[in-house]
C-alpha cells in the first residue's frame, strides 16, 4: 500500500492556499519527501503528515522554489531530538548545489548523507521489502531528474504444491516471506511454492520539465502519474517548452501516451488564480486527469477496490 500527500501545488512563489511543490510518499513505515519548496513544513502541519517519518529526500533539480525549504525543516527534525539517519539525493552536481544550504542548517542531531541516484534507490530498497527507488532524466533548463517508485507484488502462495511436496504447514508462512528453509534434512525454496510475481503498484513524479521522451518511457504503466502543469492554457505550449516545463494539454498527453492510470497535475503558476478552470484542456485528452489542491491525498492498494481516494478534498 502507498499514500501520497500533496503537500504543495505552486510554482516559483507560495501563495495564499498554496505552499510551493511537493510530494509525500509513504509505504510501509518509511516515507520518501520529493521536494522541499517554502512552506513545505506548514503544508504538511495541515495535511496531518509527520515529516519525521522521512527517510529520503528526493530532489528533482536545485531551483529556488524546490529547495529553499530544506534548511528549515532538517533544523525542525534536529530541535526535535531526531537519530535516524536521512539521505538526500538529487541529479547532477548533488554535493556542489547542496552545500551551502545544508550549511544554513547548521548541526544536526542525526546523520545526513548525500547520495547520488542509483545508490540512494538501492539504499531504500534495504530498508523496505519490495520497493524500488529509480531515476530518469528530464528536460529542464538545468539538470533535472524524474523518480519512478514501484511495489512488488508477490505470487500467491500455492498450497496444493507444497502438500504435493510435503512441506509442513508450520513452515507455509516462512515461505510465503521469501525464506527458503530446511526442516529434517529438507531444503525448500519459495519458487517452489510461490506463483509468477503479480502487477505490483507505480508512481511516477516528475518535477519541472518540458515533454520528453524519457518521461513517457518512465511512466508507461504507472497507477499514478504526477506532473507540472505550469500552464493551463494550450495556446502557451510554445512558451512552456522554451522554458521547460508543460501545459494541461501536454502532461495530459503524456499520460495518454504512457497508458498510466490517473493523472496528477501540480505546479500551477501564479498566473492560474482558478487551476480547475483549465481542467478541460487536460480532460479532453486524459479523462483520468485531476486538479490537485494542497493536502489532496491516495492510497493505492494492490486490491483495486480498496482504492481510497481523497481527490477534490484539502485537508484543513
Amino acid at each position: 500500500m502507498i499514500t501520497l500527500t500533496m503537500l504543495g501545488t505552486s510554482a516559483l512563489l507560495p501563495i495564499p492556499g498554496r505552499a510551493l511543490a511537493s510530494v509525500f510518499l509513504e509505504c510501509g513505515g518509511h516515507g520518501i519527501l520529493f521536494d522541499c519548496g517554502e512552506g513545505t513544513q506548514s503544508a504538511a502541519r495541515a495535511a496531518g503528515v509527520s515529516l519525521m517519518r522521512m527517510d529520503l529526500l528526493a530532489l528533482t533539480h536545485y531551483h529556488g522554489d524546490h529547495i529553499f525549504g530544506i534548511p528549515g525543516l532538517l533544523q525542525t527534525m534536529h530541535s526535535m531530538n531526531r537519530t535516524k539517519p536521512l539521505i538526500l539525493t538529487g541529479p547532477a552536481g548533488l554535493e556542489a548545489q547542496m552545500r551551502p544550504i545544508l550549511q544554513l542548517a547548521g548541526s544536526l542531531s542525526f546523520d545526513l548523507s548525500l547520495m547520488p541516484m542509483p545508490e540512494a534507490g538501492r539504499f531504500l530498497s534495504e530498508s523496505l521489502e519490495g520497493a524500488r527507488l529509480t531515476a530518469f532524466p528530464t528536460e529542464h533548463r538545468v539538470p533535472s531528474q524524474g523518480y519512478c517508485f514501484e511495489l512488488e507484488r508477490k505470487g500467491r502462495f500455492q498450497p496444493d504444491k507444497a502438500d504435493a511436496l510435503g512441506i509442513p504447514r508450520k513452515l507455509w508462512g516462512q515461505l510465503q516471506k521469501g525464506e527458503t528453509v530446511v526442516c529434517e534434512g529438507q531444503t525448500y525454496s519459495p519458487s517452489q511454492v510461490m506463483g509468477e510475481k503479480r502487477k505490483g503498484l507505480r508512481v511516477v513524479f516528475s518535477g519541472d520539465t518540458t515533454c520528453c521522451k524519457s518521461l513517457t518511457e518512465a511512466a508507461k504503466g504507472s497507477d499514478l502519474l504526477i506532473l507540472e502543469g505550469t500552464y493551463g492554457d494550450s495556446a502557451d505550449a510554445q512558451l512552456a517548452t522554451e522554458r521547460g516545463h508543460m501545459t494541461f494539454a501536454m502532461a495530459a498527453e503524456t499520460a495518454k501516451a504512457a497508458g498510466a492510470r490517473k493523472l496528477w497535475l501540480t505546479h500551477f503558476s501564479q498566473r492560474l488564480e482558478e487551476p480547475d478552470s483549465y481542467l478541460p484542456f487536460a480532460a479532453e485528452i486524459f479523462p483520468e486527469t485531476v486538479v490537485c489542491k494542497d493536502g489532496m491525498q491516495m492510497t493505492l492498494s494492490f486490491d483495486p477496490d480498496a482504492e481510497k481516494s481523497g481527490q477534490g478534498c484539502t485537508k484543513e
